[in-house]
């Protein structure tokens, strides 16, 4: 046999870590066997598959088509096991979900928490990631299910949009902009900005769209989560620009005005992405149709229609 599933598995972490170090640790074998798999394996299909690097490996041409069956064949072997679960209830299913920061900080939670709870044999890894990043980890077979926000674009990808929420600014009720109906991004960058943490996919974003501009986001301090945000600006530490849903939910118990952002940009499209839908686990296309579903359930945008109310 050419290879096993062990082979299969190892390769695709030494894609991803692009480091036979550390992909030798995640799969809890010596340095020495796992370059001895790959050496066997570049043996028996009679080709290079790694070019090996001071700072670590590369796939060869060979290696990235070895990579794209091996994903393929790996999501098929997670398949089978899914279907196999009602036959054999001592089987753990396990999803992979790359997400931007207003899933991981919003939705999610609960809507993991309700389908975990009548999924008790499965688990999930829920990782924070830019938008580029979640795309790359579907692609790519490091991520089973992605969660975005505006445009998304990826070859041989299946995007299934679930809502749309809208960025605002949030402001003190007594801040100078908190009596404005709408304003341009631009306007609020006079301003002291309060930003999420140095990752965050919305960070990430404001501050390209601010260069874009041709100006800086002044960033006077950068918390963890919306909440800690919006505390910050509820003591006018600064004005700060967020979801809709995350900012509606959070003025019920705090002391903030909520005012439009113009730019077309601020209206973002969530999105479901993944490689292909019907080739996910069972379990994992329940999974989607939960989102989807607890979305549809919550009027889809969370509050995020008509006009704008803290």
């Amino acid at each position: 046999m050419l290879f096993d599933l062990t082979d299969l598995r190892l390769f695709i972490h030494i894609a991803e870590l692009k480091s036979l170090t550390r992909s030798a640790e995640r799969m809890h074998m010596s340095l020495a066997a796992a370059s001895n798999r790959v050496k066997e394996l570049e043996a028996r299909f009679g080709t290079r598959l790694l070019y090996r690097e001071n700072k670590g490996v590369q796939l060869s041409p060979a290696g990235e088509t070895l990579l794209a069956h091996a994903q393929q064949f790996m999501q098929m072997v997670e398949r089978l096991k899914s279907e196999m679960q009602q036959y054999n209830n001592g089987i753990k299913g396990h999803i992979r979900i790359f997400a931007n920061t207003t899933a991981v900080t919003e939705f999610m939670p609960e809507v993991l928490g309700r389908f975990l709870g009548v999924h008790p044999q499965v688990n999930v890894a829920l990782e924070e990631r830019l938008n580029q990043d979640i795309v790359r980890g579907v692609q790519e077979g490091t991520a089973d299910i992605g969660i975005a926000a505006g445009p998304v674009q990826g070859a041989g990808l299946e995007i299934i949009p679930f809502s749309t929420d809208r960025l605002v600014l949030a402001t003190a009720q007594d801040h100078p902009l908190a009596t404005r109906g709408q304003i341009g991004f631009a306007e609020t960058l006079d301003y002291q900005h309060i930003g999420l943490h140095e990752g965050s996919t919305l960070q990430h974003f404001l501050a390209r769209a601010a260069h874009e501009a041709g100006q800086r986001l002044q960033l006077r301090i950068q918390v963890r989560g919306f909440e800690a945000m919006c505390r910050m600006v509820e003591n006018n530490v600064g004005v700060a620009i967020l979801p809709h849903s995350s900012a509606l939910r959070l003025s019920r118990s705090m002391k903030l005005a909520l005012v439009e952002l113009t730019e077309p940009w601020a209206v973002r499209e969530r999105s479901v992405v993944v490689q292909k839908l019907d080739a996910l686990p069972l379990y994992a296309r329940e999974l989607v149709d939960f989102i989807c579903t607890m979305e549809a359930e919550h009027g889809g945008l969370r509050g995020t229609t008509g006009t704008l109310r803290a």
